[in-house]
């Protein structure tokens, strides 16, 4: 028995916890929702937040008549403010400053702290916050209240009641974001964090305070009610106006441009925010529910009874009578307490303003002459330090320069000609005379170099060399400060202490370019490299564009040559074709062809369009697998995989599939459509999600990789050249006989028969797969460099068949055509959207999507690449036909090496 009464205890304690985690995560969706509707549509909830602020101020609640008729008789004849002569008491009036001077205090404690972020927008929005806060309050108390007299003392519990903290915590979820839909939800997180823990404190404090409103104590009990009030103000307009607000300023601050985060803002925006902080503590949740279920027993005993109206009307009789009493009194006073009790009301109420206003001028002058001098100490610190790496990084230049001198004149080495630099005694000697004003010229330029060194050694003489401890540095990477007071020696220091990961140092550190360059010298140490790293430019580039799409552990970027080919002729257009190489002779082969191309043009088709990719499942038996193979091919099946395909994106659209039986594995290939991307990761995710739906119907078949190979992707495959892969394109044009011989330099009947011979007997006898031409590869690898393709898809990208014959009545003229089935290439996406790679699309008219028609600018861009793959074919072509690949190479490319070799052997010979 006992066993079972266990069993149901714990199974009840479980169900209870299960039920109240569910109910915390129904509440955080809750909020979140609400924070991204107010987010979404910030000026709709401004206005309408505005709108019921002006109702309350101009609404009429029906109880003003009563209210001025009760309070009338006894105002009428108080003087300064004050109808009781206990209101004079000392102690009321020190308490009372006391409360006004701590509300000023916390108040600016809390403005103290949110300048600590570095943020200047946070000041701003918390400002706005209290100020709109306050107006609320203010209408409210004017409209509810019972007396405005003391709506100045309201008004100091009120600032007492305002917790900053929680405004700026959401602040830096909205300011950590780097576009404006990321501010939603960012918004909308924090809310689902901050919202559950600001109602339980709202309702806790609510009815904590609404306790001194049973106290007996009519002055207390009036500051007690504008409290409650206060704390109900403030936590709707957190809820409504103050995210509204936050996202709508935010989204004007950054204009249009999906940026970072606010420049302003940097060293606040390196702080990286810990959400599981911000989660509140169960314990203190559970605390303060117990505290609200208290605190409402206790309101429910003492305000639900029934009083009777007899004593009711005796009480507020009394106020009245006992006025007139009061005002009796004072008419029977003699004129000297008159005027006695005149000065004493006057220095006091005098006084409070005084310590007041004393108060306020002390706090503004030591913000504007003290506040920021620790700032500045450390604003000094970082230029100093700054100071000191850009002196290190001169030095060691300087001396590798001296180092790298000094071996490449070793071999000449005779006698002393003069010092290289004022630091070290190494000397540079010539073989002759003759050789001193060559030698001359480089060490000018050292000199100035070395000048800087000996300068640069100065001043570090200065300095402090010795970084700080681990302790301190991951002390101050931890604060509000970041690594923006840290060198980048000690930065290097974390990282190798694991305090900070190598590849999130973009993270950590906040700017992109000095995070390269930090994990250049961590790496370049490492390795051993440092030298050749001094190679590989880093600077002025925006790396914004490359992490998380297009690279990781970035150490710089590699410039590659563009050439411009063209003009080229294309269905009636122009074109000047990007091509990246370093491939000497290729661009302007390329040039050629397209000048060859110019008076009858290219004319160019897309044949068809749809991204692929492969998966392989397998069955339990071949029984299975057939049966789910004839499954999918049956159309009503197949458009259950198509409505769940399409599901996952707005632009991928499921065209077909091709299943392929392997045993008891099943290869279905997905052809879709993709838009202006190439679409391999819309493939992905409409795959998996279709796959999803087979497995419903089929609970044994096992999933075992979302790629099969059966795709083909990057490798070279036969089922690309017979059904195509991408874009499917295919161009021709005819070339007039005088062409042939004026620009191409050769025959059509030659060009004809070596065409034939290497391009089809050649390829054939090879037993290439798509390789039926010159060097398709080159021009398609080159368009892909220069406009942010996948370099490595030009395996199946360059999939060509060149074809050529004699055209014309009498056969003269030269046909010429390119068929190209799988051109895998987009103009959204990976590289496309890097800085060059975008220009570089942009002169040809195919930048980005295409809104009117998706997916045009993609297909126009395959027609160039076969265009250009045509003019490249013609051209290299015609100079194989003619002899002429060799001399063209040599004296494009080698013919100057050649005869600057050539002068150095006829002078040493002579000599």
């Amino acid at each position: 028995m006992f066993n079972v009464n266990s069993e149901n205890i714990s199974y009840r304690f479980g169900y209870c916890k299960k039920s109240k985690k569910q109910l915390g995560k129904m509440l955080a969706k809750l909020f979140e929702v609400h924070g991204r509707f107010c987010a979404s549509h910030p000026l709709e909830v401004i206005v309408t937040t505005l709108t019921l602020t002006a109702c309350m101020l101009n609404m009429d609640t029906g109880n003003g008549q009563t209210h001025d008729a009760d309070v009338l008789p006894v105002t009428v004849n108080c003087r300064h403010g004050r109808c009781n002569p206990d209101d004079l008491s000392a102690v009321e009036i020190i308490v009372m400053t006391i409360i006004r001077c701590l509300a000023i205090l916390f108040t600016y404690h809390q403005f103290r702290n949110l300048q600590k972020l570095g943020s200047k927008y946070i000041l701003g929005i918390a400002g706005l916050f209290i100020v709109f806060s306050s107006v609320v309050f203010t209408s409210s108390v004017v409209n509810f209240g019972r007396s405005i007299f003391d709506l100045k003392d309201a008004l100091f519990f009120f600032l007492l009641l305002i917790d900053l903290s929680k405004a700026a915590i959401l602040a830096q979820f909205a300011l950590s974001s780097r576009s404006q839909e990321e501010v939603r939800a960012n918004i909308a997180r924090g809310m689902s964090l901050l919202g559950p823990t600001i109602t339980l404190d709202t309702l806790v404090e609510t009815l904590l305070i609404g306790i001194g409103s049973l106290s007996g104590f009519k002055r207390l009990e009036t500051l007690c009610s504008f409290a409650c009030l206060g704390a109900i103000v403030n936590y709707v307009v957190f809820l409504t106006f103050y995210p509204a607000c936050l996202s709508l300023i935010l989204e004007l601050s950054r204009g249009n441009h999906s940026m970072g985060p606010l420049s302003a803002d940097k060293i606040f925006m390196m702080y990286s925010l810990n959400e599981e902080e911000q989660k509140p503590n169960p314990v203190v949740e559970r605390v303060k529910l117990i505290m609200i279920a208290g605190l409402f027993v206790v309101h429910a005993n003492s305000r639900w009874p029934f009083k009777s109206s007899a004593s009711e009307h005796t009480v507020e009789g009394a106020i009245p009578t006992n006025s007139h009493i009061v005002v009796n009194a004072y008419n029977e006073t003699d004129k000297h307490s008159e005027i006695k009790e005149y000065l004493m009301n006057w220095l006091s109420v005098s006084a409070e303003n005084i310590v007041i206003l004393i108060l306020l001028l002390a706090l503004a002058i030591k913000f504007i002459f003290f506040e920021d001098k620790g700032d500045i100490t450390k604003q000094l610190r970082f230029q100093e330090d700054n100071t000191e790496n850009v002196i290190e990084s001169e030095i060691i230049t300087t001396e590798k320069m001296d180092v790298s001198l000094r071996r490449r004149f070793e071999g000449t080495i005779q006698r002393p000609i003069f010092p290289l630099s004022e630091i070290n005694s190494d000397w540079i000697e010539v073989i002759n005379e003759r050789n001193i004003e060559l030698v001359d010229k480089e060490i000018q330029t050292d000199e100035k170099v070395s000048s800087t060194d000996t300068s640069s050694n100065k001043d570090s003489s200065h300095r402090p060399i010795e970084p700080r401890n681990l302790e301190e540095c991951l002390e101050i990477y931890q604060s509000e400060l970041g690594t923006n007071a840290l060198t980048d020696t000690e930065i290097i220091n974390l990282v190798q202490n694991k305090y900070i990961p190598a590849y999130q140092l973009e993270k950590a550190v906040g700017d992109m370019e000095r995070s390269v360059c930090i994990r250049r010298l961590l790496l370049g140490t490492t390795g051993n490299f440092t030298d050749d790293l001094l190679e590989i430019p880093y600077k002025n580039y925006d790396y914004s564009k490359v992490l998380g799409s297009c690279c990781e552990n970035v150490i710089g970027y590699v410039p590659v040559p563009v050439g411009i080919a063209g003009p080229l002729l294309i269905d009636g257009e122009y074109f000047h074709v990007p091509m990246a190489t370093t491939e000497g002779c290729l661009v302007a082969s390329t040039n050629r062809g397209s000048r060859a191309l110019l008076k009858g043009g290219v004319t160019s088709r897309l044949l068809a369009d749809g991204m692929t990719r492969g998966p392989v499942v397998r069955f339990p038996n071949i029984v299975r697998a057939s049966e789910a193979m004839s499954w999918m091919q049956t159309q009503e099946n197949f458009q259950k995989m198509k409505v769940s395909f399409d599901q996952t994106s707005r632009f991928a659209r499921l065209i077909k599939i091709h299943v392929r039986n392997a045993g008891r594995h099943l290869f279905i290939r997905f052809v879709a459509k993709t838009g202006d991307a190439m679409g391999m990761n819309m493939l992905s995710k409409g795959t998996e999600k279709s796959l999803q739906t087979v497995q419903s119907y089929f609970p044994d078949m096992e999933v075992l990789s979302l790629s099969g190979n059966f795709c083909t992707d990057k490798k070279s495959a036969a089922v690309n050249w017979i059904e195509g892969r991408g874009k499917s394109v295919v161009c021709e044009a005819v070339v007039p006989s005088e062409i042939v011989t004026s620009v191409l330099k050769t025959s059509v009947h030659a060009l004809v028969d070596v065409n034939i011979s290497k391009n089809l007997i050649g390829s054939a006898v090879a037993g290439s797969i798509g390789g039926f031409n010159a060097h398709a590869a080159n021009i398609v690898t080159a368009i892909f460099i220069a406009t942010g393709q996948d370099p490595a898809q030009n395996v199946t990208s360059s999939n060509c068949m060149t074809l050529m014959e004699p055209w014309g009545p009498d056969g003269t003229d030269l046909y010429v055509s390119c068929t190209m089935p799988s051109i895998e290439i987009g103009t959204v996406g990976g590289g496309t959207g890097l800085p060059a790679q975008s220009a570089c699309l942009a002169m040809l008219g195919v930048k980005g999507a295409n809104i009117e028609q998706p997916g045009e600018n993609a297909s126009r861009l395959a027609r160039i690449v076969c265009a250009t793959v045509l003019a490249g074919e013609l051209s290299l072509m015609a100079a194989l036909t003619a002899g002429h690949l060799v001399k063209s190479h040599l004296r494009h490319n080698r013919y100057a090496i050649y005869k600057f070799l050539d002068n150095i052997c006829h002078t040493i010979i002579n000599k």
